[in-house]
């Protein structure tokens, strides 16, 4: 038996002891008590769900930087959050290599220790990656603006393939476009590509499989990977747009000067995200695969409800079912406030889909739509930042008795928890267990 081996049994023997009971029974115990929450039966207790992130870095006395850069030192402090904090779900953030995205010139997020301080969280960088005047580009010939447009603008390591043609005319039988395709592959700057793309992969793949070790090794503590398996829907078509190619201000402006090619664009993405759509794999112990999708642009403060009627509903209700009907539970991240678009959510198919609240009234969402979807949630950030553990104590029970009510409720923070005082974390949780139960 290895040392790690050693270590881990160790774990497991004082885990057991502590809970008088096997790893396995406390993992079926913690599972069931999520499957009903999510399946609108009350469970023995309300569950309580956490994510790693820069929290977990933090906790351990670490930079945020070790996410992208400490992978090793990063899984060490992600370990010890969960085991001081035991929750009954959680979350790990920490797939992607700060190397890699070096490598590649990614343009579109910031991350600490790279494009970022050693100690802030990562950041989406939104630009218009796509002109206004290019939707006829991206619509006539979608794989020809990927390839000599939209990639070049994300990634620096690939600013050069502009000068490769249009693959389109090769149709034509023209061997001078061969002999120019293949001239430019061979290029001395295309060999470059080609090698930095095969360090950057071999460093990603690196790091996956160390994050598939540590899974497994996280599991075997009690603490099995959250219920993703198969390929589902993951934006909806005008988060796509908005997120990736047009930006913010260039899509509300497409709504109003270009609607028409919004649509358009919009049905072309739903139909390709449903032709990669994969069927959920069963998961071995009858957990439902979830389906998460971050909503961005549909909530209150974003778009009027004749807009959200004409540009997002539609597509995001289709999408929502279309997961479901691929056999997964659909549990999109309702990002802002949908103070206002709640009762929409009643169209949806019921216990089928979970309402991860970020900043909407999470006790009109429980009266609205609490009989109708699991709520997961509703703890402020900005509490587990700045209050107190009695704040954080008080506005918890509040939760458990108001939104807890007759089950359907997975306690945790609205969203990132990176700035969180880890006392204020861990009265979140030890409330759950003290008062949650039913």
């Amino acid at each position: 038996m290895t040392q790690n081996a050693d270590e881990t049994q160790k774990l497991v023997d004082e885990i057991e002891k502590r809970h008088g009971k096997t790893i396995e029974e406390i993992v079926m115990e913690r599972e069931k008590r999520v499957k009903d929450a999510l399946e609108l039966r009350i469970p023995d207790r309300v569950p309580v769900t956490i994510g790693t992130g820069a929290f977990a870095a933090k906790y351990a006395g670490l930079k945020a930087s070790a996410e992208y850069y400490d992978q090793a030192g990063y899984r060490a402090a992600c370990k010890k959050m969960l085991l001081g904090f035991e929750p009954d779900n959680s979350m790990f953030f920490g797939g992607v290599s700060g190397t890699f995205l070096e490598l590649i010139g990614e343009k579109q997020y910031k991350w600490p220790g790279g494009t970022l301080s050693d100690d802030l969280s990562m950041q989406f960088s939104e630009a218009e990656y796509m002109k206004a005047d290019e939707y006829d580009l991206f619509l006539d010939d979608p794989s020809d603006f990927v390839l000599r447009y939209y990639l070049p603008r994300i990634f620096g390591l690939l600013a050069p393939l502009p000068k490769i043609d249009p693959l389109r005319n090769m149709i034509f039988g023209n061997l001078g476009l061969l002999q120019g395709l293949a001239g430019t592959l061979v290029s001395p700057e295309f060999k470059y590509i080609g090698q930095k793309l095969e360090e950057a992969m071999k460093e990603q793949e690196r790091v996956r499989a160390e994050n598939a070790e540590f899974s497994a090794e996280m599991a075997r503590l009690g603490f099995p990977a959250q219920g993703f398996g198969g390929r589902s829907i993951m934006f909806t078509p005008f988060d796509t747009i908005s997120d990736k190619l047009r930006g913010m201000r260039g899509i509300f402006l497409d709504m109003y000067r270009q609607p028409d090619k919004l649509l358009e664009a919009c049905e072309r993405v739903k139909q390709w995200w449903k032709d990669q759509c994969t069927p959920a794999i069963p998961d071995p112990r009858g957990n439902p695969r979830r389906a998460g999708m971050p909503l961005h642009r549909g909530s209150d403060g974003f778009m009027s409800k004749e807009q959200f009627e004409k540009f997002y509903w539609p597509e995001l209700k289709e999408c929502i079912e279309y997961n479901i009907e691929m056999g997964y539970l659909s549990a999109p991240f309702w990002e802002g406030i949908w103070d206002e678009r709640l009762e929409y959510l009643l169209d949806l198919p019921k216990g089928k889909v979970v309402f991860h609240c970020e900043k909407t009234d999470i006790f009109k969402a429980k009266e609205i739509i609490g009989d109708h979807m699991c709520i997961q949630g509703g703890v402020p950030p900005t509490l587990l930042q700045a209050g107190s553990p009695q704040d954080v104590e008080e506005y918890c029970k509040k939760l458990i008795k108001v939104v807890g009510k007759n089950g359907g409720y997975i306690m945790g923070a609205g969203s990132s928890i990176d700035y969180a005082k880890p006392e204020n974390v861990k009265t979140m949780v030890d409330t759950c267990k003290k008062y949650g139960w039913y």
